[in-house]
């Protein structure tokens, strides 16, 4: 699969905006005598009990990859893919389409051919790769917004796997509100996703 807008993406980014920043009206209508340090703190680490998760092929002949019973190629195993289309293509990624994913299920199972016309197989153990279950990201803890995060968690981080010729990299990528703009003068830009790269493994 290669980047394209879906629905379910459209959705998901409401759906987390919600869910880290949805509570503040209903807190702030609270009686005066509602202790207001539930919140001041976030705790840390952060982690997760489920994600989203989506694959993208790259300069591959044929690409196929399921995960947690799901054929992400049912329709394009065969043809093949091209390169990214600029340097910065992994921005388009985010949120990943298959959502509510519990962790973990059974491995990635990944079949392709690589430019070379090789054929490849492997299992990606993505509950291996997260076994601490822990958020990644690159907001410093004393940037992050008070208050959203009260009990370490966030929902659905997005986990990304890639297949580029004969290399799979896995990616986590997750909104993190900040306290100060990130780009000065949009007040829409508290936040940051940042794509990190967690496994990398050339076949």
């Amino acid at each position: 699969m290669s980047g394209r807008t879906s629905p379910f993406r459209a959705f998901l980014c409401a759906a987390t905006l919600l869910l880290m920043t949805g509570c503040h009206p209903a807190m702030s209508t609270q009686s005066d005598s509602e202790p207001k340090q539930r919140m001041a703190s976030n705790q840390f680490p952060l982690k997760f009990v489920d994600h989203s998760f989506e694959p993208f092929c790259y300069n591959t002949l044929a690409c196929k990859v399921i995960y947690n019973h799901y054929d992400f190629n049912l329709l394009d195993a065969e043809k093949p893919s091209g390169p990214p289309r600029s340097a910065d293509y992994k921005d388009d990624w985010w949120p990943a389409s298959h959502g509510g994913i519990r962790n973990f299920p059974h491995p990635a199972e990944v079949h392709w051919v690589s430019l070379d016309g090789v054929a490849h197989e492997a299992s990606v153990d993505i509950g291996a790769i997260f076994k601490d279950e822990r958020v990644l990201y690159t907001v410093p803890n004393s940037e992050i917004k008070a208050g959203m995060f009260p009990q370490g968690l966030i929902a659905d981080p997005s986990i990304f796997l890639e297949v580029n010729d004969r290399t799979i990299n896995v990616y986590m990528c997750v909104l993190i509100p900040t306290k100060v703009e990130q780009i000065p003068g949009n007040k829409n830009s508290d936040a940051r996703t940042d794509m990190i790269l967690v496994w990398t493994q050339t076949y």
